[in-house]
């Protein structure tokens, strides 16, 4: 694929159809036609490795596959090995599987600073969880979150925050009150301005900047100072940071911990995990009022089990974070050299950790910009890139980053002539990318 040789009729065809029977024609909004410039939404056909091809046809280098979940690659045969293993014993029964205790003691070893674990199907029954333990703990009911993280959960306690708040009542927002990361001195004035009030602080551990020294060490003192609970969002972070998440990179525990996307290379697998004195409040070996902590008919599938298994051991036989890091290094070091040698390293930058890179596309004020994401993001398409981001996945080889970054190349060489223009929509091919959270459809 080359220039505006791209065309995408079957997956347009196909769009249509999703869109007919499904509400937004994708199942995560992150995932719609509207985050891709007009006709250039490709459908997915299969994956293998770090490559994907569409329903047309064209295949493609593949950056944050699966929403950061398929961390090792599509196809994995290492994950597919023990999920065909087990699937052929039985995924489900009306008793637990031997798998879940190992898969349970499997994690524990992986991330010893959590003392009990328990599996679900998506990240925000985890942290729903996690905030109905804090406040059944803490016997209070309001719930403090990092107001610079993008997502925690697709319940009320944390969509009513967002401008796509419609259908949540306003007295189940009022119960949540935000704060910036890397300030303690934010979290501080909330304790004070609600004393006795705050059932937990949850925020993820670290994202595009690294957490200030003393800072998260801070929260947890904070937080237990105030008699409330610590919760780390390690949804991301997890395995990305370290196998044992970044509590484990940054030596500091939380009472509660998430875990998900790279957990399980793509199936479906999330995991309360922390302290047993928490923990077992969703238990049966204690006298206080029962705690509806989890419970999933299908949390505890043994194929997804058995792949969470696999992705660990995957990741500290073979030194998978290691490896995400040497491979987005190298990737943010050739967009970076790409997009100086055409004169736009100030408008397109690389944010983030090596592991989990993203990038932002600024306008010439240096503002963020929708047009110029989507002038971006077309030109990387019709590459044959498909990057919502730059997050690497450990099936790369350094062929595709040199691939990459020759496609980058070219696109910043547009981009420096939209710039030079003072307007990118002759480049845009339609209307502008949206945003995820917006009022408005």
């Amino acid at each position: 694929m080359s220039g505006e040789e791209l065309a995408l009729p079957e997956s347009r065809a196909v769009n249509e159809r999703l869109h007919a029977a499904i509400p937004g024609g994708a199942h995560t909004y992150a995932k719609g036609d509207d985050q891709y410039p007009q006709d250039l939404a490709p459908v997915i056909s299969h994956g293998r490795g770090a490559h994907v091809w569409d329903v047309d046809g064209n295949e493609y280098v593949e950056y944050g596959s699966g929403l950061r979940s398929v961390s090792l690659g599509h196809a994995h045969p290492r994950v597919l090995e023990a999920v065909r293993r087990e699937l052929e014993r039985g995924s489900n029964f009306v008793r637990p599987s031997v798998v879940e205790a190992q898969a349970a003691e499997r994690f524990l070893a992986t991330v010893p600073t959590a003392e009990m674990v328990k599996f679900a199907k998506n990240g925000s029954d985890a942290t729903t969880a996690a905030v109905r333990l804090a406040r059944a703990v803490t016997g209070r009911a309001r719930v403090a979150l990092c107001a610079d993280h993008p997502f925690f959960s697709v319940d009320d306690w944390f969509i009513g925050t967002t401008p796509m708040s419609a259908g949540v009542p306003s007295e189940t927002t009022d119960l949540t009150v935000t704060f910036p990361y890397g300030d303690l001195a934010s979290v501080e004035a909330l304790f004070d301005r609600y004393p006795d009030e705050i059932a937990c602080l949850i925020l993820e551990p670290a994202t595009r900047t690294e957490p200030p020294p003393g800072y998260l060490a801070g929260l947890r003192d904070l937080a237990h100072r105030h008699g409330s609970v610590l919760v780390f969002d390690e949804m991301i972070t997890g395995f990305r940071w370290s196998e044992a998440g970044a509590q484990g990179l940054y030596g500091v525990t939380p009472d509660l911990s998430t875990f998900g996307k790279a957990l399980g290379n793509g199936f479906a697998v999330s995991a309360l995990a922390g302290r047993r004195e928490l923990m077992e409040w969703g238990g049966l070996r204690h006298d206080g009022d029962r705690v509806f902590l989890l419970s999933t008919t299908h949390g505890a599938e043994t194929h997804a089990l058995a792949a969470a298994m696999a992705v660990q051991t995957t990741y500290v036989e073979e030194g998978v974070t290691a490896r995400l890091h040497a491979l987005g290094e190298r990737l943010a070091a050739g967009v970076r050299d790409a997009a100086a040698a055409m004169g736009v390293a100030d408008h397109v930058v690389v944010r983030g950790r090596a592991s989990n890179l993203v990038f932002a596309t600024l306008d010439a004020r240096g503002r963020p910009s929708q047009e110029y994401r989507t002038l971006f993001l077309r030109r990387l398409l019709t590459g044959g890139v498909l990057a919502p981001s730059f997050v690497v996945s450990g099936a790369l080889e350094e062929a595709d980053i040199d691939r990459t970054v020759d496609v980058v190349g070219q696109a910043c060489a547009v981009y420096r002539k939209a710039l030079d223009a003072g307007d990118p929509t002759p480049w845009l091919g339609g209307r502008p990318v949206r945003p995820v959270f917006r009022r408005r459809v």
